[in-house]
């Protein structure tokens, strides 16, 4: 029997029905996508065809920062997070940075009100901030003044603009994040007080390093089955020597693990992890915190790209004099300083702190009235746990506190007897060369750009393979911008003269955290020493810059 064939005007019908389909999802794809991210969450949520388009607007990582200098706090925060949630965005970890005039515990809580109870957040008091204003959008760096008096526990108060808030919120898919704190957990001693007994915590003298260390593999492992993580954003508290850490961190992680932060900070932080916050829990001090940033093995989508981190350095010292050989050495852990005699290299004669100094003096580079340091080659063994110790050399920075008849004085401990040491001073003019040198290092991350924050490299089968620049973070010593430079955002220029579109966060810290690789092409740089490395600096620059290389699917 013949069957009826459909006729051409059903056919028509039909087309025209998927194409409306077609069409009425690319108009929800165009509205949604520029809703805000409260909107959008929201949205996700109405039902799954709804959730499938957001998930495809949000199938590409992003970043997004802003920056406020309102006088008062509470607005200034308000000004930032209206900025980074202008789109849509499902925040895998946010970073603040803030002035004098924020109170810590608030602006946390806050926080976390916004973005989530599972998302990691890491709160900072800062020397200065850098970032595009929420309501201008121009570019400012900006140094606060009167920072020692800054109060973390105050009640929120207007501050003028001698403070400040940069606020960087990221979705990063492909990645795992948390913060990870270092803690000491401290002994309970029962006081007798009148008739009664009180407890009072006592601190132990040494932080629980190796378990800090193991707690970042165990986590990175879990996420990646790899035990080094593809970064780590750290902020040391500012009273704890962190050399000892972050050297352990860097024996402990591959070279292709980033580390940038400051070394000597206030945070409050807010784990994904219930179990490591304890922030306020007057049984614990949180010594460091460490935002890891780990490959996930569970990728959510089959064509998800790869999330690098690539580091560039402006290092803002230069030696003067001859090295030195550390003869006697004394160590005050109660000051936190050490006391040494030296020789000259080559030379016999023990020479004391006013010897050495009055030389340095009389050096014809030496610049009058700026800071000394000593960069100290350290080699020494390191292990974690119990697996097996082996040797490492660096070279650590120790600022001059002065010298006498009998000694010469340094910041920190950990110099030994035999350890020789050159003498660095701040330099403007070596500065700017290495910010120009950091500018063309960032530079080969374009690779023939042709687009905003975009780089483009032709493989052999003629295929576009695409690098997306995110964004990038700046560390700053505290001692740089224009009193030291005689100029505006010069340490921002590396990162901004090539993608000046691309989000950028910064800040002036207490001592720059830097450690990676040099090279952005994937490289080796000349700049690198296997022989001795280095990852605390002085009056230096690091710079993160975050990319993104589409799957061959995308």
């Amino acid at each position: 029997m013949d069957t009826e064939k459909p006729s051409s005007s059903k056919k028509k019908k039909k087309t025209i029905e998927i194409s409306s389909l077609a069409d009425c999802e690319d108009v929800l794809h165009n509205i949604l996508s520029r809703l805000p991210a409260k909107s959008f969450a929201s949205a996700a949520c109405v039902n799954k065809s709804w959730n499938c388009v957001c998930n495809s607007i949000l199938s590409r990582p992003r970043i997004a920062s802003a920056c406020s200098f309102k006088a008062s706090a509470p607005i200034a925060l308000q000004e930032v997070l209206d900025k980074v949630l202008l789109e849509p965005m499902r925040p895998h970890f946010a970073i603040a940075n803030v002035g004098r005039g924020f109170n810590m515990r608030r602006t946390l809580d806050f926080l976390v009100k916004h973005l989530g109870p599972r998302t990691p957040i890491i709160l900072s008091v800062v020397h200065g901030v850098m970032g595009r204003d929420a309501l201008t959008d121009e570019f400012r760096e900006v140094k606060f003044q009167d920072h020692e008096d800054i109060g973390v526990n105050r009640g929120i108060c207007t501050c003028g603009q001698q403070s400040g808030i940069v606020l960087t919120v990221g979705y990063l898919p492909g990645l795992k994040v948390d913060a990870i704190p270092l803690l000491r957990r401290k002994e309970i001693v029962q006081v007798p007080v009148d008739d009664t007994y009180v407890d009072v915590y006592l601190a132990p003298p040494v932080p629980m390093i190796d378990q800090f260390v193991m707690d970042i593999q165990n986590y990175t492992t879990s996420v990646s089955g790899c035990a080094s993580p593809v970064g780590i954003i750290m902020f040391g508290k500012e009273d704890m020597d962190q050399k000892p850490i972050i050297e352990k961190l860097d024996y402990a992680m591959s070279m292709n693990t980033v580390f940038v932060g400051d070394e000597r900070s206030r945070f409050a932080y807010r784990s994904g992890d219930d179990l490591r916050n304890v922030c306020g829990n007057p049984a614990f001090i949180s010594d460091a915190v460490a935002l890891v940033f780990a490959s996930d093995k569970e990728k959510p989508h089959a064509g998800t790209g790869e999330i690098q981190f690539h580091l560039a350095m402006s290092e803002g010292v230069s030696a003067i004099g001859p090295r030195h050989k550390a003869v006697s050495v004394r160590a005050n852990h109660a000051e936190g300083s050490t006391w040494l005699t030296a020789k000259r290299e080559g030379h016999h004669v023990i020479l004391d702190g006013e010897q050495i100094l009055r030389h340095i003096d009389q050096l014809e580079n030496r610049f009058p009235q700026v800071e000394l340091y000593v960069g100290v080659t350290k080699r020494r063994k390191c292990s974690i746990g119990s697996e097996k110790s082996r040797l490492i050399t660096t070279l650590a920075f120790h600022g001059i506190r002065g010298g006498d008849q009998e000694y010469l004085y340094v910041d920190g401990v950990g110099i030994k007897t035999g350890d020789y040491f050159q003498f660095y001073q701040p330099d403007h003019n070596a500065a700017l060369a290495a910010c120009r040198n950091a500018s063309e290092n960032i530079r080969n991350l374009k690779l023939n750009s042709s687009g905003k924050g975009f780089l483009g490299r032709r493989d052999v089968a003629n295929s576009i393979d695409r690098k997306e620049v995110l964004g990038g973070f700046i560390f700053s010593c505290c001692g740089r911008g224009n009193s030291f430079f005689g100029g505006l955002n010069v340490d921002s220029f590396p990162f901004f003269e090539n993608f000046p579109s691309a989000p950028l966060a910064g800040i002036f810290c207490g001592g720059e955290i830097g450690r990676g690789k040099l090279s952005m092409t994937g490289q080796e740089s000349q700049e690198e020493s296997p022989a001795e490395r280095r990852y605390l600096h002085v009056y230096s620059t690091a710079y993160l810059v975050i990319s993104y290389s589409a799957a061959p699917s995308e």
